[in-house]
């Protein structure tokens, strides 16, 4: 076993590894390399299947994998909502996998949780809310929001759904009809079943219709159902729409029920002044979730689920594990398993404290903006050309847009925005994904690339159209 950890093995190819780390972050940024090296799904397969590290050196199977792998700092990638990594959180994430802290109980992780909770009342300041916040990181939207939503229950059922189960009960959320689908995913994981799930029909920009909701209350509670919560998207994922935060707020005061915030990707304005105002009303939430691994900077998977109320973040799981704590109703937020789905959780937060201390909240606000507004600018590009439609105008760095002739049905139109799409990625040049919108297949690019310029969005779109 001695081999297995011998330190000055680790040294040398850890020095390696950092050099080709480094050699590909500038290959990538320069354009030198694809930004995906196109292969079917099967030739993956079977490369790696039939991976044979002949050398025995672990910076050849490093170099191998890098290579057969998307480069999200190429200013070509315009894909999925995955931040390029600052550089350093890459140590930092190196440092969490050699310590190898597990963070359910205090004793196991004492640096990382102390360090989290002061990554919170960060994201707690930001967001508006008073000393009474908390919360905690966890492992992607999907868990933040399904946990966000199981605390929502534990406050507004009429039973105690832990202990007693459904009891009869017929529980409802509403939420945008172009929220991510996670939240309904959440829904059904929580027994809500589809007729619990009550999705509210968007505008022309994709923003949920707050004046339906009201009598889309009454309507719920006239088929006996409970309805809990409602979700307001900030933003939506397929056209990065901003809901009205503050009107929702006003009716989920109004009817006595919890409100939940999906920032996952557009939370992240709430660090800069110029796009802070797209939040406005977000500090009324019960609850707010943010990827840190979209729009700041993180290697994923890392998210921020702040309560607005200390004791809203301990209503979720009431367990006993005897040989963890001794009281498992008392509210002690270093130990985070009470809180948390994990019950082993890496030292996630000092990638985000690394940048906090690095860069502060600057930083994070000057990688918003320069995003966002590149958005803009690729709408205007987009506009000028009298062969492409663009959606909607673009809130964040999230823009849809389609090739578009009038003479074909839709069903051609989808057909030919498809293949430029599939055309594009093999190139190797961009990656871009689509999305399909009330029947129609858009091209959408997420601009999450700060070094992406307007060169490079003109020769998007010449491979786009010509």
């Amino acid at each position: 076993m001695k081999h297995i950890y011998n330190s000055e093995a680790f040294r040398k190819s850890g020095h390696e590894l950092i050099d080709i780390l480094a050699d590909h972050l500038t290959a990538a940024q320069e354009g030198k390399i694809p930004v995906l090296p196109w292969d079917t799904p099967d030739n993956q397969f079977t490369f790696w299947e039939k991976y044979d590290l002949e050398d025995g050196s672990a910076t050849t199977l490093f170099k191998d994998i890098i290579e057969r792998s998307i480069a999200l700092n190429h200013p070509g990638y315009a894909g999925h909502q995955i931040s390029p990594a600052a550089p350093v959180t890459a140590l930092a994430a190196l440092v969490a996998a050699f310590m190898n802290n597990e963070m359910g109980v205090y004793e196991m992780g004492a640096a990382s949780t102390a360090i989290e909770k002061v990554v919170i009342n960060f994201f707690a300041e930001a967001i508006g809310y008073d000393t009474q916040a908390d919360g905690f990181m966890t492992s992607g939207g999907t868990l933040a929001n399904l946990t966000g939503l199981l605390a929502a229950r534990s406050v507004h059922a009429h039973t105690d759904v832990w202990q007693e189960g459904h009891a009869g009960q017929k529980l409802a959320v509403m939420v945008s009809a172009e929220a991510h689908y996670c939240v309904d995913r959440a829904a059904r994981i929580m027994g809500f079943g589809e007729e619990g799930i009550l999705k509210i029909e968007t505008n022309d920009s994709f923003q949920m219709q707050t004046e339906q909701l009201d009598a889309e209350f009454e309507r719920a509670t006239e088929k006996g159902l409970q309805v809990i919560a409602i979700v307001g998207s900030a933003c939506t994922t397929s056209t990065g729409s901003y809901d009205d935060l503050e009107a929702i707020a006003d009716f989920a005061e109004r009817r006595g029920i919890w409100f939940h915030v999906d920032g996952a990707h557009g939370g992240a304005a709430i660090f800069s002044e110029k796009y802070k105002p797209l939040t406005r009303g977000i500090h009324r939430a019960d609850s707010v979730v943010i990827d840190c691994h979209k729009m700041l900077m993180t290697p994923a998977i890392m998210t921020a689920l702040v309560f607005k109320k200390s004791k809203d973040a301990y209503k979720t799981f009431n367990q006993k594990a005897q040989y963890l704590w001794k009281e498992a109703a008392e509210e002690e937020w270093y130990n985070l398993a009470k809180r948390t789905f994990e019950c082993t959780k890496e030292m996630m937060s000092i990638k985000f404290f690394c940048l906090m201390q690095l860069y502060g909240k600057q930083g994070f606000a000057e990688f918003v903006e320069t995003l966002y507004d590149l958005g803009k600018t690729f709408a205007k590009l987009i506009k000028k050309r009298p062969q492409l439609e663009l959606l909607t105008e673009p809130e964040c760095n999230i823009v849809c847009f389609r090739v578009y002739n009038a003479e074909l049905d839709t069903a051609e139109n989808n057909r030919i925005n498809s293949n430029i799409r599939q055309n594009i990625i093999e190139s190797g040049e961009f990656y871009i994904v689509q999305t399909t919108l009330r029947n129609t297949v858009y091209l959408r690019t997420t601009l999450m690339n700060p070094f992406t310029t307007e060169s490079d969005l003109e020769a998007l779109l010449l491979m786009v159209n010509g």
